[in-house]
């Protein structure tokens, strides 16, 4: 992560200096939603101030990265935002705003909610992690995972990992592992759900030790010895 975010710091310095600021302020928000996925929420919200004080139109990450921290009331009014805006665009209609309006039912306690929302979007699939962040299937196990329903979550997990070419850059396929051992901990299968942590633990054991969703993850493990 700290290697990231100097890469990323270069890159939005270089965006800067050539003139290209709605470049730099999307860098600045994709920057944000992956601190929140790291759990880095001070971060995320950091850079998300950051991209909004550009001007520039970042409404697509802006909108997911705070209805994962749980800003219900930003997340829908840009949701919203975005919908009247571009009502024609199959991507953003059928693919992104079921993502963002699945992540504010989640914050709203309503898991159910959320997988009937991504359910219509189902037959988009894998073709939708081609750019990871909007990745149906990773959402859909997220979705199941705050509805307590370990097995569907399990199913949309492994489904992602069986085809890990889909994510083979993205960071988003570690914690599809990590989901998949969390999903294992719902039904009750600890041998399943023991080795799915420490296939995560081995996909990052050169990772910073203080990203706090490792953390997190090794505290849960040690609740299985």
């Amino acid at each position: 992560m700290e290697k990231a975010r100097e890469f990323t710091a270069r890159a939005i310095a270089a965006e800067r200096r050539d003139g290209l600021k709605e470049v730099a302020a999307n860098t600045q928000a994709w920057t944000a939603l992956r601190e929140s996925a790291m759990g880095n929420a001070q971060l995320a919200r950091r850079n998300l101030a950051e991209a909004i004080s550009s001007g520039e139109n970042v409404d697509d990450p802006v909108a997911l990265t705070f209805a994962v921290l749980g800003d219900v009331a930003k997340a829908q009014n840009l949701a919203d935002a975005l919908n009247k805006r571009r009502p024609l665009d199959t991507n953003i209609q059928r693919v992104e705003l079921p993502v963002i309006r699945a992540q504010i039912e989640i914050a709203r306690g309503r898991p159910l909610r959320a997988i009937e929302i991504l359910r219509a979007a189902a037959p988009f699939g894998l073709g939708t992690c081609r750019a990871s962040d909007w990745c149906l299937p990773y959402w859909t196990g997220e979705a199941y995972l705050h509805a307590a329903q370990g097995a569907a979550a399990a199913e949309q997990f492994q489904y992602l990992l069986n085809h890990r070419s889909a994510l083979i850059y993205s960071y988003r396929l570690p914690l599809a592992q990590l989901g998949l051992a969390r999903s294992y901990v719902l039904t009750g299968d600890t041998a399943k759900a023991r080795t799915a942590y420490q296939d995560f633990f081995a996909l990052w054991k050169d990772a910073d030790p203080d990203i706090p969703i490792l953390k997190q993850a090794q505290a849960e493990y040690a609740k299985l010895q």
